[in-house]
């Protein structure tokens, strides 16, 4: 057993009696698919109202025993973050823009009345496990290592305020690409369904509004869709955003526009590195509301030329066609534009250590 510091906090290392064989982790890092594997270790930290953080421990991934009355059961005070080790070409470990997981994650705790996190802490986190389980990253094209920091409200009571008491986790999984169907741009379907509402959570990355996507989610799928597309909740005709991904859409003249933030989207880390890229490469790129008919109108006409969705999990995807209950259309010619590629090379490239990192993204582990 060891202990490292950081902060005011020391992490216990707790070693593992049993990790996986390394032969049984190379099968599985042939082929990672996503969210399916996991490695062997995982971080805990508790929060305790009066005492703050403590107990911050890197050990054995293992089943969490919970009380039947535990508060997350029964009011959802939850909130994760998602991000992503990168092994590059010299051998060494990166992290992509951990710090702003580490803001985002905070705003998200604010919206759910939950303790905040000092950024070094988290960032501290993430690193334990990626030191840990480093032989866990697979190498590839679309490969890396999916890091999943959340937190739960873990006092065992019964009564609607916030928990007295929270536990912190980091999980990770070896990914490999995030879409299974090989198809070279994704298909949409305009939901009836609402994902968030001015006043809502839909700005905070908690587990609710993805349990609200899950139906009209199937929804898409049983109508041979990958993806679902959510519009406002006001009007419902201006775009929001996919199941889990921003969207942007690319103009005949080189300018692009996404959807501003309203506080019904989740500002994502990807769409806010993406609208970087594309300034720095001297494209005009407009925050505002674009409508359903509006986006039908202009592929039709040829002014819109490129759709993409952007994430952490699938980093930049294009959208080859949209349908729903009154709309059925083609953007382009149904397959991955130009400029989506180039602004997604140019991202994997940073993240991967084989392009300059004007912003200082990439954080070494």
């Amino acid at each position: 057993m060891a202990t490292s510091a950081t902060t005011e906090i020391t992490f216990e290392h707790m070693s593992h009696p049993a990790p996986v064989p390394a032969a049984k982790r190379e099968e599985i890092l042939e082929n990672p698919g996503f969210g399916t594997n996991f490695t062997d270790h995982m971080v805990s930290i508790d929060w305790t109202e009066g005492r703050g953080w403590h107990d911050a421990v890197i050990g054995p991934r293992a089943p969490i025993a919970l009380d039947p009355a535990t508060a997350v059961l029964h009011y959802a005070q939850e909130i994760f973050e998602g991000l992503k080790a990168y092994k590059h070409g010299d051998g060494s470990v990166a992290l992509f823009r951990p710090e702003a997981n580490a803001a985002r994650f905070n705003q998200s705790a604010q919206r759910l009345a939950m303790p905040e996190m000092p950024e070094a802490l988290f960032i501290e986190s993430i690193r334990q496990i990626v030191k840990a389980d480093r032989d866990w990253i697979p190498a590839g094209d679309g490969a890396s290592l999916y890091l999943r920091p959340f937190m739960f409200a873990s006092e065992a009571f019964l009564g609607v305020r916030p928990a007295k008491q929270y536990k912190y986790l980091v999980i990770a999984s070896p990914a490999g690409n995030y879409f299974k169907s090989g198809a070279p741009a994704v298909s949409i379907w305009v939901s009836d369904y609402t994902r968030a509402a001015p006043g809502g959570t839909g700005a905070a990355k908690c587990g609710g509004n993805y349990a609200a996507s899950l139906v009209p989610q199937a929804e898409a799928i049983e109508r041979g869709h990958d993806q679902v597309v959510f519009l406002d909740a006001a009007e419902h005709k201006w775009i929001e955003e996919l199941g889990g991904m921003n969207l942007y859409f690319v103009f005949s003249d080189g300018s692009l526009v996404t959807p501003s933030l309203t506080g019904t989207i989740l500002p994502g880390i990807t769409r806010d590195s993406i609208l970087a890229l594309a300034r720095d490469e001297g494209l005009t790129v407009r925050e505002e509301r674009y409508s359903l008919d509006q986006w039908r109108a202009d592929a039709q006409s040829g002014k819109l030329v490129e759709t993409f969705a952007c994430g952490t999990a699938a980093v930049v995807t294009p959208v080859g066609k949209v349908a729903g209950r009154e709309v059925d259309f083609t953007i382009g010619s149904g397959g991955p534009g130009q400029l989506t590629q180039k602004l997604k090379n140019r991202l994997v490239a940073i993240q991967r250590g084989e392009a300059p990192d004007p912003h200082g993204w990439v954080m070494k582990v």
